[in-house]
């Protein structure tokens, strides 16, 4: 067990008063006293960027340009080194030595900043106890997305038969720089996590401020996931309707329209082109926003579609129906973002210029719950969620029907992965998941130019390993094996 490198970047640096290690107030620091100042560490922008979104460039969902593209942020040759490792497949590390991990580090820089509220906010000089409560349980639903998050990236997916065993994160809950680290289970990550989310669940409020505050709803949708991650169907239904209970709203897609040389672009009221598509911050399916890291950590026109995903927009499609997300997000054969014309016959561009919300929203609520009813035989109740999200997508939808379980258990993996393309790391989860809770084992194919790179989904180069920096200051950690 050795010293764990960990980024430390703070907008504004916090040190707690009676911090051990510390006894004098260093110039420049700002030691929380009163309860205001806990307040401002909790609304600090720098937590916001919190969810990685690199790491789709190992999923099933995208391919790249060619060396050399049209649309040049899509060229491959000018890919940044880790998204060049990850789409090729590479063996080893995904950065080159010293270079900084965008998440590992800005991730456990936000747990330190949790820690410093969570150890220290409730012996805060003022406020009343229900006010001090309240911000110690929104910091530890902070920790806890922080831990899910590096978990299921950097470690193997949850498996009760292994959990306690294979290797997860280290675990930092003190805001000690100078302690030891240890990298601990995935059981332990896991429990740290549930443990956290039922600390906080009853001391955080029922109304929201701003679309950054956790609260109840967020506590329940949180613990939806985290079951469904577990394999815990009932509980993530359960907390899945929790959470609809207090937000089940849906944007009308059909609403929306995206016009070559008209929007350049932009996704706008079909009534009005001055009215953007509501970004994270004005989003009403938004339960919990977060966003994609400060570095790496957006997609725009990077990509394009690989034809299985396309293909998954036509499937289950009613006749002259049209899958508005398919049309509002993705530019086919020719795209528009200023005055010239970008043709890439036969290809389809992720293009939404939409900062999405990375936390938690209604529609991921809607398919977490029709997938646990569907895994528990429900199928009348699984179709209800899974076809109040496609009225809301779909222009001239039809409902879906089906008798077998398994089928509208399939039908809802489908709709996830069309609703779910590149939120966060999502498709990469998933696919991790899937091998634990279904034993489904694919082969994702990663076409450039006259080459074709392949890995099976049950690869251990589907965990994004330790980066670099941190394994020169620790050549012991243990590894997975890429």
């Amino acid at each position: 067990m050795r010293y764990i490198y960990i980024g430390l970047l703070f907008s504004l640096t916090i040190l707690s008063s009676c911090n051990k290690y510390l006894d004098i107030k260093p110039k420049g620091f700002t030691i929380p006293e009163a309860l205001n100042d806990y307040k401002l560490l909790l609304n600090d922008q720098s937590l916001v960027r919190a969810s990685p979104v690199y790491p789709n460039y190992l999923a099933d969902n995208i391919q790249s340009g060619d060396p050399q593209d049209v649309q040049s942020a899509a060229s491959f040759d000018y890919y940044d080194y880790v998204k060049k490792q990850l789409y090729s497949f590479a063996r080893g590390a995904i950065f080159e030595n010293g270079q900084y991990d965008p998440y590992w580090e800005t991730a456990y820089s936000r747990i330190f900043t949790y820690n410093v509220i969570i150890n220290n906010v409730l012996t805060s000089s003022d406020g009343s106890e229900a006010e001090k409560k309240k911000v110690w349980a929104e910091a530890k639903i902070g920790r806890a997305f922080e831990y899910l998050s590096l978990v299921n990236i950097y470690a193997a997916h949850y498996n009760p038969a292994s959990a306690d065993k294979d290797l997860g994160v280290p675990l930092v809950l003190k805001e000690d720089i100078n302690q030891k680290y240890e990298r601990v289970s995935v059981q332990a990550i896991y429990d740290q996590v549930l443990k956290d989310l039922n600390d906080a669940l009853p001391n955080l409020s029922t109304t929201q401020s701003n679309k950054f505050q956790a609260v109840r709803s967020v506590g329940h949708s949180f613990l939806s996931r985290v079951y469904l991650y577990q394999g815990k169907f009932k509980e993530a239904l359960d907390n899945a309707k929790q959470a609809l209970a207090s937000n089940s709203n849906l944007i009308d897609y059909s609403l929306y329209t995206n016009k070559d040389k008209t929007t350049w672009g932009r996704v706008c009221l079909k009534t009005d082109n001055s009215i953007q598509f509501p970004d994270s911050r004005t989003n009403i399916e938004a339960v919990w926003s977060r966003l994609g890291t400060s570095s790496l950590g957006t997609q725009n026109a990077e990509f394009y579609a690989s034809k299985e995903l396309i293909d998954t927009y036509a499937k289950d499609l009613p006749a002259e129906a049209k899958d508005k997300r398919y049309e509002l997000f993705f530019c086919r054969d020719q795209a528009s973002f200023g005055p010239n014309l970008i043709k890439f016959p036969g290809r389809v561009l992720y293009a939404p210029y939409v900062e999405f919300s990375t936390g938690f929203n209604t529609s991921e609520l809607f398919l977490i719950a029709a997938e646990a009813a569907a895994r528990g035989g429900n199928i009348v109740e699984a179709l209800g969620f899974l076809n109040t999200l496609r009225n809301s997508r779909i222009e001239n939808n039809k409902a879906l029907t089906a008798n077998d379980p398994k089928v509208v258990l399939q039908l809802v993996l489908e709709e996830r992965r069309r609703e779910m393309p590149f939120t966060a790391s999502d498709r990469l989860i998933d696919l991790k998941r899937l091998v634990i809770a279904d034993n489904y084992k694919k082969s994702i194919k990663h076409p450039l130019a006259s080459r074709v790179f392949e890995m099976e989904s049950t690869d251990l180069r589907m965990i994004i390993p330790v980066p670099p920096k941190v394994l020169s200051l620790n050549p012991g950690i243990p590894q997975y094996e890429r």
